[in-house]
């Protein structure tokens, strides 16, 4: 297992609350939704989405990401 980290900045004419409850609050339940080919599931392994929180993302195998 590896820590991965990625900078992205998006646009979206949504509100700044909205956009943060999507992006973040409930990233876990979007991201299989969005890319259902790459994530295979997103798991809650310490915390409660607060700092500190710890997630397990994991991608279907031979998956390039760029």
């Amino acid at each position: 297992m590896g820590v991965f980290a990625k900078e992205v900045e998006v646009s979206t004419p949504l509100p700044p609350a909205k956009a943060f409850k999507a992006f973040v609050v409930d990233l876990d339940t979007l991201m299989p939704k969005v890319s259902p080919q790459a994530i295979k599931s997103v798991e809650l392994l310490q915390g409660d989405g607060g700092p500190g929180t710890i997630k397990k993302i994991t991608f279907f195998e031979c998956n390039l990401i760029t």
